[in-house]
Formats: C-alpha cells, sequence, structure tokens
C-alpha cells in the first residue's frame, strides 16, 4: 500500500511539475505573486474595517474611520482586473524573452479597456432607478469581476502582439541616434496600432451584432445559468466549489459567490432570524452563516487548515515562513498571503484539498443540523469572525456546533498534510529545473 502511494505521490508530483511550468501558467503565477501585496493590504484594511474599528469607533467617527479601509479597497480590489491584466501581460512578455515587457503589459491593459462597455448602468446616490451614462469605467467592469476577463485578452493581446512585433517589416528603426526608449516605442509602433485595432474591431462586432461586451458574455453565459441552480445542499457544495475553483485560476470566487450564491443565503438567515425571535422552527440549514462559519474557515480554501498542517508536516522552507505571515490574518479568514504567497493560484497540487475541505465542512455541518445533533445559525455574524467563536456565535450559543467545526478542522487538517508533502516535493523538483 505505501509503494502505491509512493507511486501516486510521484507521478501526480512529476506532472503537477511540469504543469506548473507551463509558460502561460508560469506567467500567470509570477503575475500574481507580483500583485499579493497588494491584496495584502486589502486584506488587512477588511480586517481593520469590520473589526478593530467597529471596536473602538462608532456612528459618524466610524464612517469616517472606516473611509480609508474604502479607499485601500478601491486602489486594489476594486481595479483588479486592470492591475492582473497589466502584470501578466509583462510576465508572459518576459517568460517569452520579449525585448519590451513595459509595452506588453500596457497593450494588454488597453486591450481590456477596449472590450468595456461605452455605456453603463448605475444608480445615483439616493436613486431608485438606474440610469444609462456614457464615459466611465465601473468598479464592477474592472474589478474583481474583470479579472476573468483581464486574464483571458492579456493572454492574447499579448501572444499576439509579441508575435507582430518580431516581424521585422513592421518594425520602424529610427537609427541609434535616437533615445533607447524612444527607439523602442517606434519599434512597436505599428504593431500596437494591430492589436489594439484588432481588439477594437472584435469589441465592436460584438456590440453591433449583439448589443453586448465581454462583461455582459461573462455574465449571460457563465454566472446567470449558474444563478438557477437552488441553495439546497447539493446546489449550494456545488456553486461554492465553483467559486473556490476559480481561486485556482488566479480569479475571485466572489464572481459565483457574492453574486449568484450569497444573496439567497443572505435571505435564509434572515428567515431564520425572523422565525428565531418568534420561537418558531427555523426553516433553513443552508444559509449565510452556516456556509462561512463551516466552509471558510480561515479563509476560501479553509486554508486554516492547510496552515496548521504545514506547521506539521511542512519542510519547505518558503512555504512554512507563508504560513506563519499568514497566521495572524487567518485567524480572522483573512488568507490573501496563502492564495497568492504559497500559493494556492495555479497551484495544482493543492487544487484537491481547496475545493473538497470546504465541502465536506459544509456536509458535515449540514447532517449534524439536520439530525439535531447542533442548532441551525440563527444568527447573522461578520466572515471575519474567528473560528470556534464564530460557531458558538451563528447557533446563538451551542457549544456543540464548536465541537462540529473544530471536527471539520481536524478533518480537514488530516486531508491537507498529504497535500503538503506533494506540494514540498514539487516545489523541490521545480527548484532543480
Amino acid at each position: 500500500m505505501k509503494l502505491e502511494n509512493s507511486k501516486f505521490v510521484d507521478k501526480f508530483t512529476m506532472f503537477a511539475a511540469k504543469f506548473g511550468n507551463q509558460i502561460h501558467l508560469r506567467s500567470l503565477r509570477d503575475a500574481f505573486a507580483t500583485v499579493m501585496p497588494l491584496y495584502i493590504l486589502a486584506g488587512l484594511a477588511v480586517l481593520l474595517n469590520n473589526t478593530a474599528f467597529k471596536w473602538i469607533f462608532s456612528g459618524d467617527t466610524l464612517a469616517q474611520v472606516q473611509y480609508w479601509g474604502i479607499t485601500i479597497a478601491n486602489a486594489t480590489l476594486n481595479i483588479s482586473g486592470l492591475i492582473i491584466a497589466a502584470v501578466i501581460g509583462y510576465s508572459l512578455a518576459v517568460n517569452r524573452e520579449f525585448e519590451n515587457p513595459i509595452a506588453a503589459a500596457m497593450i494588454s491593459l488597453a486591450s481590456l479597456v477596449v472590450m468595456m462597455p461605452n455605456t453603463v448602468e448605475v444608480v445615483p446616490d439616493g436613486a431608485e432607478k438606474a440610469v444609462s451614462v456614457s464615459g466611465i469605467l465601473p468598479f464592477a467592469n474592472i474589478g474583481t469581476g474583470a479579472m476573468f476577463a483581464g486574464i483571458i485578452i492579456a493572454l492574447l493581446s499579448t501572444e499576439l502582439f509579441i508575435k507582430v512585433s518580431r516581424i521585422k517589416k513592421l518594425k520602424v528603426n529610427l537609427g541609434d541616434s535616437v533615445p533607447p526608449a524612444v527607439g523602442k516605442s517606434f519599434n512597436v509602433l505599428i504593431p500596437v496600432i494591430i492589436v489594439l485595432s484588432v481588439f477594437a474591431v472584435g469589441s465592436a462586432l460584438l456590440f453591433n451584432l449583439t448589443g453586448m461586451n465581454l462583461i455582459n458574455l461573462i455574465t449571460t453565459f457563465i454566472q446567470e445559468p449558474l444563478r438557477h441552480i437552488g441553495t439546497g445542499l447539493w446546489g449550494c457544495i456545488i456553486l461554492y466549489s465553483l467559486g473556490n475553483m476559480l481561486w485556482l485560476f488566479g480569479v475571485h470566487q466572489s464572481i459565483i459567490y457574492s453574486s449568484i450564491l450569497e444573496p439567497l443565503l443572505i435571505i435564509n438567515i434572515t428567515e431564520n432570524i425572523a422565525a428565531f425571535n418568534a420561537g418558531e422552527a427555523i426553516p433553513n440549514i443552508i444559509n449565510v452563516s452556516q456556509v462561512t462559519t463551516f466552509g471558510l474557515i480561515g479563509g476560501s480554501g479553509s486554508t486554516i487548515c492547510l496552515l496548521i498542517a504545514t506547521f506539521l508536516v511542512g519542510r519547505n522552507a518558503a512555504t512554512r515562513n507563508v504560513a506563519k505571515l499568514a497566521a495572524a490574518p487567518g485567524i480572522f479568514n483573512i488568507n490573501e498571503p496563502v492564495i497568492f504567497g504559497y500559493p494556492i493560484v495555479y497551484n495544482i497540487a493543492m487544487a484537491i484539498p481547496f475545493v473538497l475541505v470546504p465541502s465536506l465542512g459544509i456536509l458535515i455541518s449540514y447532517i449534524a443540523t439536520s439530525i439535531g445533533f447542533i442548532s441551525p445559525c440563527v444568527s447573522l455574524v461578520p466572515w471575519t469572525t474567528p473560528p470556534l467563536v464564530s460557531a458558538f456565535l451563528a447557533t446563538a450559543g451551542d457549544w456543540r456546533a464548536v465541537v462540529v467545526q473544530a471536527l471539520v478542522i481536524v478533518i480537514g487538517v488530516l486531508i491537507y498534510i498529504p497535500f503538503v508533502k506533494i506540494n514540498d516535493k514539487v516545489l523541490a523538483k521545480q527548484a532543480e529545473n
């Protein structure tokens, strides 16, 4: 049995190492590692806005202090689509050994904006109806909702830009008498015109033939079909797992979770609160507090389990250092250091436990609730509430829920342990290349 397990680990390690070294995936991994400080800062701002500031301040003072965190979010998460497009373009150009990676970053960013709608629907402050506005790029189109589009456009535009730029007949050579920056700029003048024009034609055709844009397509053909899946046990697990799978590709899981699943889960918890206050039977086992309490332990992927597993069996110095850095924010379910530093993004060795552990947490808590072992969640607790405390508060003080959450953590650690070992071997293998 040990021999078979060893063969599986070795084969899985070789496949993961080869898969991880694929140039596009390597470029994506490099890009997300580059922007990691922004997400760490965003996580810190969210933590302070939702915990410490609320403990210290209230009323207008709280709103004024939280303005700091809001501006941080605007400068990081809310423009993450633009940021990641530019950094991916740069990283892919570097890995392709292209002589002008800054130009690749520029064309990636410009190509993404070209695909954006010229007119958007917005709701003015204090109004009830949306109005059409032109000449703006709303955060909804350039933030986390545009990350998937940013990745696709950056890869396509950079590859096309590099191929066109390497056609000698398209280069404008001004000679050695001009400054190097000017010379590089004119060398890619025609390729820039060609690539951006191609994407502009695509955007125009998309709008004129279908009345849609890239963001509309993602919403219509990815988000909306998923919206019809119910919030029963298996519908919730499927949607939540799909959301976590997006993280594996560097896309924020909020594209699925926040826009599709969470609103319905919030309705469920409000019904539970009303029933609890009225002394009636609690109607919904699946709700937002149940999912976050048992399926978001330490953040997406229940990565508190990964941190514990890393401290127990991890041997790679880099991942252990990331685990030390991520421990404090992880207690408050903020795990950007783990997502982008460990990393989880484009790390096939971590894919299975990252998706499986949260699903098991939801399933175990559902079963425990349905058989009456623990009380249903009847309180809307902030997602930044630390583990064990969150279970106690969400169930209105049921200590058995704390036991179940602790059991979920133990099971999660046991699941993560073999994959931590695999990841260590993958990193060692990649270091040899």
